[in-house]
């Protein structure tokens, strides 16, 4: 447990200090103009899913990499492989936000919101390529046991983020967000190589693709990219179920989801630094050890997270919303907030622990199965009970996705030793 919590600590301040850098430069943005924010948001609406499963296509690579922890010539060539591979997910990522404007056009997205976009999409498209040019390399350190290298990564890029956007969006508007979220990408991607290379003690360089290879890697990558989406989809199919009730429970909504994401940073990073531990697993035994260990300390967080939040109460809405009705119902939802917080989070621990098998497309199938229930289930539920009903179908859901995976670990974990991990990739 005490190795668990030293890789996760440092993967935990990682994602805080991406989250300030986002907050910084959402504020910034809001005090540029309104329209601005506005425009950024249509965005980041596409951007925030593409870069995120160009992410879980990059943390498919742990599992391959984790059992040469220490073999440098076994994790160079599987390194050199992957840069070919998040190469393309990154050129798919880059080609959605490239189709911004047009979509925003389509959806009736007023004009002026449309045009203040600009250059946006093409700066945040050469980010995409910039960071998954990178070839998981955060991963890999991960997988490796460097989580610090991570850390320093997110520190370099965030301090990039934050010092251009407020030197440049005063005078560039959301062009001066592009510039600066390329740059931070460029920092980011540098200082993650740099310290790869000083951890494997050689240049990682570049060869000819192996195709074979790479679809060995794709089968774990593609389909957690593709579970990343389905739940970024349906969340956003409640969202806009939410919609359909009253502005107070609307925003309310909002509040929430917003302090789930606060509640699961904890368990994310322990469920991000468990893949090595099973993946490295020799025994069935000694793989469910770590999963279960991970799967104690992610609800724990995740426990005590909300704790403070049902604890502070009040005071923590006031940040979030001056309206006393606002407020007021998102204290009375909170008990539900907190419950499919807690079952995200095991879930959550499950669905890693199957890609550090090399089963990510099983986790894939239950999340089709599960958010498919959630999203032709949102809008009735909306209309007839309210957010109450949503939260109460999200609880469902992540309850169902715990058994779920639950099941699909220990089906798969079985077979950990039998013939290897290779055997369980193949």
């Amino acid at each position: 447990m005490t190795g668990l919590l030293r890789a996760a600590i440092p993967l935990l301040l990682s994602m805080v200090t991406g989250l300030v850098g986002s907050l910084v430069v959402t504020a910034v943005l809001g005090r540029h103009a309104t329209v601005t924010l506005a425009a950024f948001a249509v965005v980041t609406a596409v951007l925030t899913p593409a870069a995120t499963a160009v992410a879980g296509a990059l943390r498919g690579l742990a599992p391959f990499v984790a059992p040469h922890r220490g073999d440098p010539d076994a994790v160079v060539p599987i390194l050199r492989d992957a840069r070919w591979l998040s190469l393309l997910v990154g050129v798919a990522g880059g080609l959605a936000v490239l189709g911004v404007p047009l979509l925003a056009g389509l959806a009736g997205v007023p004009g002026e919101v449309v045009a203040e976009i600009g250059a946006l999409p093409w700066l945040l498209a050469l980010y995409l390529l910039v960071y998954a040019s990178g070839g998981g390399a955060t991963s890999v350190l991960v997988a490796i046991g460097r989580s610090r290298g991570v850390l320093w990564s997110s520190l370099a890029g965030t301090a990039v983020m934050i010092v251009l956007a407020v030197a440049l969006v005063p005078r560039l508007g959301l062009t001066g967000v592009g510039v600066a979220w390329l740059l931070s990408g460029v920092a980011s991607v540098t200082v993650a190589n740099l310290s790869l290379r000083r951890a494997l003690g050689r240049r990682v360089g570049q060869a000819w693709p192996r195709a074979g290879e790479i679809v060995r890697l794709a089968r774990v990558s593609v389909p957690l990219a593709g579970t990343i989406l389905i739940k970024f989809g349906g969340l956003g199919v409640v969202t806009f179920a939410a919609g359909l009730t009253s502005p107070r429970d609307t925003a309310a909504h909002a509040v929430l989801s917003t302090l789930t994401g606060f509640t699961m940073l904890a368990s994310l990073s322990v469920a991000q630094a468990s893949v090595p531990e099973v993946a490295r697993a020799r025994t069935t035994a000694e793989a469910r050890r770590a999963n279960r260990t991970a799967a104690l300390l992610a609800v724990t967080a995740t426990s005590l997270a909300a704790l403070a939040l049902l604890v502070l109460g009040d005071p923590v809405m006031a940040l979030f919303s001056d309206d006393p009705g606002v407020r007021e119902r998102v204290l009375s939802l909170l008990p539900l907030m907190v419950a499919a917080s807690m079952a995200d989070a095991a879930q959550a621990v499950q669905g890693i622990g199957l890609t550090a098998l090399k089963r990510s497309g099983a986790s894939l199938g239950y999340f089709a199965a599960g958010y498919g229930l959630l999203v032709s289930a949102a809008v009735p539920v909306a209309v007839t009970w309210g957010i109450d009903g949503l939260w109460v179908s999200l609880v469902a859901v992540n309850v169902l996705l715990v058994g779920l995976q639950g099941v699909g670990f220990h089906r798969h974990s079985a077979r950990v030793g039998e013939s290897g991990m290779g055997a369980i990739g193949a």
